[in-house]
């Protein structure tokens, strides 16, 4: 593999009155949606009435808010249920290098999922596939089934991507079930700081233990993304409010197995994208550089294997 150049912006901590210079650490961010609400056709989401998400989310707005924070690179996740979306997406993401990936969506177990596995394979931004709480699906449920258990196996086998939706302690558990049925998949699970644990005792530590056990298996990847959280009308800014959670998952999943996600533009809904990042940056950073570098993007190379497009991107 060919040297990378290392680009970002410097961050700042204050130390004892002083300013120390962090090493600069480019950014692959794991998790946004674009959609383009001007097109004829209209898109699935956000709804019309959202007036904080419907607004177009395309490349070019994307990049103007993030290249200034150190963000060289980024993920698409799909946020429609629409098949041709994905070449969509694609099609978008061709023109510009800011978008290394793409998530796609297509249902394991449907009768035409290896033809249009194979049809967008093709195109080495896509990376995988979408596939958990949200449009009526539901993971456990279809682990029963031979077909869609093979076809995981394919995805599989095609060196793509599960990324989990939308986290609750059923889907953590439908995440041990799928590895154990399909153990050479690589799985990763967003927004887990969202998830809220059981409150009952038992629950909990069936959770907990849940938890633990995803822990051992190291093509489980997790995103440390969706961490704000609104309480009583507001949005916390202090990363004291956020980092026993924090801490909890960083505990189980080590300096290997954790993601930068932004999940831009929802996560306009809790803050602008400086805040979004200065939470995560503040928390990794006092980490020390290495594991900085591991969140921030090493490990979405494990993870997801992205396609290096611009000079300035790491890999």
């Amino acid at each position: 593999m060919n040297r990378r150049t290392f680009l970002g912006v410097t961050a700042g901590l204050g130390l004892a009155g002083t300013t120390v210079e962090a090493a600069p650490i480019p950014i692959i961010d794991t998790h946004i949606h674009l959609f383009d609400i001007a097109r004829p056709e209209g898109v699935p989401w956000p709804e019309k009435t959202n007036s904080v998400l419907y607004k177009s989310a395309l490349p070019a707005r994307y990049r103007k808010l993030a290249v200034p924070l150190g963000i060289t690179g980024a993920i698409e996740v799909e946020c429609s249920t629409w098949l041709e979306d994905n070449q969509w997406v694609l099609d978008t993401a061709a023109k510009d290098t800011i978008i290394v990936g793409s998530v796609g969506n297509l249902e394991p177990g449907k009768p035409d999922f290896r033809k249009h596995l194979d049809r967008f394979h093709k195109n080495p931004l896509f990376r995988g596939i979408r596939y958990g709480n949200l449009w009526g699906r539901n993971l456990g449920a279809e682990l029963s089934k031979p077909a869609f258990v093979s076809d995981l196996k394919a995805l599989a086998d095609a060196g793509l991507v599960l990324d989990t939706a939308n986290p609750n302690p059923e889907l953590v558990a439908e995440v041990v079930r799928c590895t154990d049925l399909v153990p050479n998949l690589r799985v990763v699970i967003d927004h887990l700081p969202q998830l809220n644990p059981p409150t009952e005792a038992a629950a909990l530590k069936k959770y907990q233990a849940t938890l633990r056990e995803i822990g051992k298996r190291p093509q489980v990847y997790v995103k440390i993304s969706e961490v704000l959280r609104r309480v009583d009308g507001k949005v916390p800014s202090d990363l004291n409010f956020y980092r026993a959670r924090l801490d909890e998952l960083f505990g189980v999943f080590g300096e290997n197995r954790v993601l930068y996600g932004s999940d831009w533009p929802n996560s306009d809904q809790w803050a602008e994208y400086p805040q979004v990042l200065s939470i995560v940056r503040e928390y990794f950073n006092a980490k020390g550089p290495a594991i900085a570098e591991k969140y921030f993007w090493k490990n979405s190379v494990a993870a997801y294997h992205w396609v290096k497009r611009a000079p300035g991107q790491p890999g």
